[in-house]
Parts: structure tokens; C-alpha cells; sequence
């Protein structure tokens, strides 16, 4: 849709949601043994230290996906890179696990993952949507491991201060990306009422609840696994903090070898429900596993677990961006991103209580059930492959309200700054010849 390369138009965005990534990552693998060593440490503080910046995450990444749509992508990412950074700092010069939570509960705030990926939807092509995705999504993979290799490493050598000040730095390194190498979003004209930012339209969305479902879960799932792992392998195998690198180092090379070939799968073979479906059963196993008082087998469960979640990344976003209309892009993948961090909070929230009374297998028994009715739900889920996109040059396309006649026909826009219409339809309603026949027509008539 723009004449950019799919590089340039990923790998900028990319860089500034994988800057933010490793810098809310390389504290987990030891944030909650660190919480252990604070005065008037509950468990229901640690779920707060370790999954409270996804709180916030919950509470502004609507808004700020509303606010995207309307004042435009780059400035909300600004703004929120700005919060993130303050509070990184709070953190960083933190002496109280109270201030601590403060300074968590503001990098939450700097809300810009559903911005983000609708940046990302504005600029690429539907049909390279995933390609884009997966290639945002290889970058975080390698923040990710970065931040499971690192954190460890420099958490033990110059503290947890020290990674949320590299965090700060990182932060403000994002900005200077964003205004020097991000391009602004095309001008798009849309084929009906753009000032309808309903949420509660996006809400009503079965699909889009059935991916808002997902990413709660999936996000839960993760929370969970990096609350109790640290802390399993630290007091169950005895394992120092500074050798935690060497089960997340595989673990996170395994995860991004997974990404490839899940992306596609989903994307050439039109497998998008069976690569979730997988994924999920990979959940399931890697709990059971993690039950072993053994250690390797311990360690297998960990292995697992990274490959599910990795799988499921390339394709989730991308699925969102595909059931909402184009100017609900920002306001639905902001929803999406919410639950996604709604389930991070009660993951590490509920993770730290059941892992605290009731043990390992109270866990597991609780994923598989949940995993159970996860699975039942891409039941209602409607296969994404009908829809497809038709690019015309504007100049050869008149009477475009016209379209709304055409049974199949699910939305058009104009791209201003290409003079392009996208025209969205429903393959197995109507065909890109029939919708060209019309057009013809009605430019005759």
C-alpha cells in the first residue's frame, strides 16, 4: 500500500516495541527474587510488582488507541515512550518495593503495543500483514532472549537498579527512532462514518473477542511460567540466580525457531486456528512437565512452554488487525493489547497465590482446564482466508458509494497520499472480477 519496503516500514516500529520489550523482560527472570530480599513482601505484592505494569497497560491502551485514530500513530507512540521512560527511572532509583510498584505501575502507562501494530496495519498491505508481524515479532523474540540472556547476567553483576536505568536509556533511544526513521501514516479517507469510535462496536465483535480471549490467556499463561520458574529452579534445583541464562538461552532460541515456520503455516496454508489449537496443547504439556521433581524433565517443561507461546506470536495481532474495519484499527488492537495485559496482571496475581498455598499441580490442573475451554472457543472463530484486498488507482474509480450495492463487498478507503482505493471483500461472495465489472459500469454511467 505505500511505496516503502517492508523493511523499512517494520523494522523502525519494531525496534522501539522490541526496546520496550527487553526492557520490561530483562528484569522477570529475577524480578521476583529480588522482591523476596524487600521489608513487607506479600504475595500479593509480588503479583503486583512482577504483572503490575500490566494493569496499566489495561487501563490506557485504549485510550490510547482511540487517541491514535483520531490525532494520528507517531504522536500517541511518542508520548508513550516518554511515560515508559519516567517510569523506568522511578524504578531505577526505587529504595521501597511501594516506590517500586509506582515506578511498574507508570511504565504500564506508556500504553503503546496496540498503537504500534495498527502503525504497522496502516502501512503494510493486508496480504504482508503477517510477513510484517512476524518480522515485529522476530525482533522481540530477539529482545526477548536478549533480555532472558542479559538479566541474569548484569542483575547479578550491578543489580536490578541497574537494568531499569538501561531500560530508561533504551526508552528514550525508542523516541529518538521514532522521529528519525518512522515515516507518518498514509491519509486515508474512509467509505463511512470515521468518527464512529465505539468501542462498544468493537466489543460486540465475536472475532475480535474470541482474540481478545486469546491474547488474556496466552499473556496469563507467560506471566505465570516466569513467576514460578526463577523461583522453582532457585528453590526447588538449587540453581543461582547467575546461571538462570543457561535454560533461557535454548528456550528462547527454540521459541524463535518456532516463529518461521508457525507464520507460515497460518499465512500460506490458511492454518491459522490448528497453529493456536498447537500451540495451546503446548501450554498443557509444559505445566504437566513442570510438575517433575526432577530436574531436567523440569527443564523440558520450560522448553516446551517457549516454543508454544513463540508460535502463537507471529500470527495473533494479525489475525486482530483482520476483523475490525480500518478506522477501528488503533481502537481495536488497542482492546486486544489490553487483554493481553489484563491477563499478565492476573497471571502473576493468581499465579502467586496458587503457586504459594496450593503448589505446582494446582497449576497445572488449572491451565489444562482453562486450555480446554480456550480450544472450544476457536469453534466461533471465522476463518480470516475469505477476505482479501483489491487495490485500484483512483483515477479509475468513480461513484465509490456505488459499492455499497455489491453483496461481498466489506469495506473500501482511499489512500490519499498513493491516490489508491483498497476495496476489502469476501472471496466466496463475490469475485475481484465481478467487483471490477461494477466499477466499469458505473464509471460509464
Amino acid at each position: 500500500m505505500v511505496k516503502q519496503s517492508l523493511l523499512k516500514q517494520t523494522i523502525p516500529l519494531g525496534l522501539i516495541i522490541g526496546f520496550r520489550f527487553f526492557g520490561l523482560f530483562v528484569v522477570m527472570p529475577i524480578l521476583a527474587l529480588y522482591t523476596l530480599s524487600l521489608e513487607g513482601v506479600t504475595p500479593i505484592l509480588i503479583g503486583v510488582v512482577v504483572g503490575g505494569y500490566a494493569l496499566t497497560q489495561v487501563l490506557f491502551q485504549v485510550p490510547f488507541g482511540i487517541l491514535s485514530d483520531k490525532i494520528g500513530r507517531k504522536s500517541v507512540i511518542f508520548i508513550g515512550l516518554l511515560i515508559f521512560a519516567c517510569g523506568s527511572f522511578i524504578c531505577a532509583v526505587s529504595d521501597d518495593i511501594f516506590i517500586l510498584v509506582i515506578g511498574r505501575l507508570l511504565q504500564g502507562a506508556g500504553a503503546i503495543g496496540g498503537v504500534v501494530s495498527a502503525m504497522i496495519a496502516d502501512l503494510v498491505k493486508e496480504e504482508s500483514r503477517t510477513k510484517a508481524m512476524a518480522l515485529m515479532g522476530g525482533i522481540i523474540s530477539l529482545s526477548f532472549s536478549a533480555a532472558l540472556i542479559l538479566g541474569p547476567l548484569l542483575g547479578a553483576a550491578f543489580g536490578v537498579k541497574t537494568l531499569f536505568g538501561i531500560t530508561s536509556i533504551l526508552a528514550i533511544l525508542g523516541i529518538a527512532i521514532l522521529v528519525l526513521f518512522v515515516p507518518n501514516t498514509p491519509k486515508i479517507t474512509y467509505s463511512f462514518n470515521a468518527n464512529d469510535y465505539k468501542t462498544s462496536h468493537i466489543l460486540k465483535n465475536r472475532n475480535l473477542q474470541i482474540m481478545n480471549l486469546t491474547n488474556f490467556l496466552q499473556k496469563g499463561f507467560m506471566t505465570l511460567a516466569f513467576l514460578i520458574i526463577p523461583i522453582a529452579l532457585v528453590k526447588a534445583f538449587g540453581m543461582s540466580k547467575d546461571e538462570l541464562y543457561q535454560i533461557y538461552i535454548p528456550a528462547a532460541i527454540l521459541g524463535f525457531l518456532a516463529m518461521g515456520p508457525a507464520a507460515i503455516l497460518a499465512e500460506k496454508k490458511g492454518k491459522f486456528k490448528s497453529v493456536l489449537i498447537f500451540g495451546i496443547l503446548l501450554f498443557v504439556l509444559a505445566y504437566f512437565l513442570m510438575l517433575s521433581s526432577n530436574k531436567w524433565v523440569f527443564i523440558v517443561g520450560i522448553l516446551i512452554f517457549f516454543i508454544g507461546f513463540s508460535m502463537h506470536e507471529p500470527i495473533m495481532q494479525s489475525l486482530a488487525s483482520r476483523y475490525c474495519k480500518a478506522h477501528q484499527k488503533g481502537s481495536a488492537l488497542g482492546v486486544f493489547t489490553s487483554f493481553g495485559y489484563l491477563g499478565s496482571f492476573v497471571g502473576a496475581l493468581v499465579g502467586a497465590h496458587l503457586y504459594e498455598f496450593f503448589g505446582m499441580l494446582s497449576i497445572s490442573i488449572f491451565v489444562a482446564i482453562v486450555s480446554l475451554l480456550w480450544i472450544l472457543s476457536f469453534v466461533f472463530l471465522a476463518n480470516p482466508t475469505s477476505q482479501k484486498m483489491l487495490y485500484l488507482p483512483l483515477r479509475e474509480v468513480k461513484a465509490l458509494e456505488s459499492l455499497a450495492a455489491l453483496k461481498g463487498v466489506l469495506e473500501w478507503y482511499v489512500n490519499e497520499c498513493e491516490c489508491v482505493v483498497i476495496i476489502k471483500y469476501d472471496k466466496h461472495l463475490i469475485l475481484e472480477e465481478e467487483i471490477v465489472a461494477f466499477i466499469k459500469a458505473a464509471n460509464v454511467r
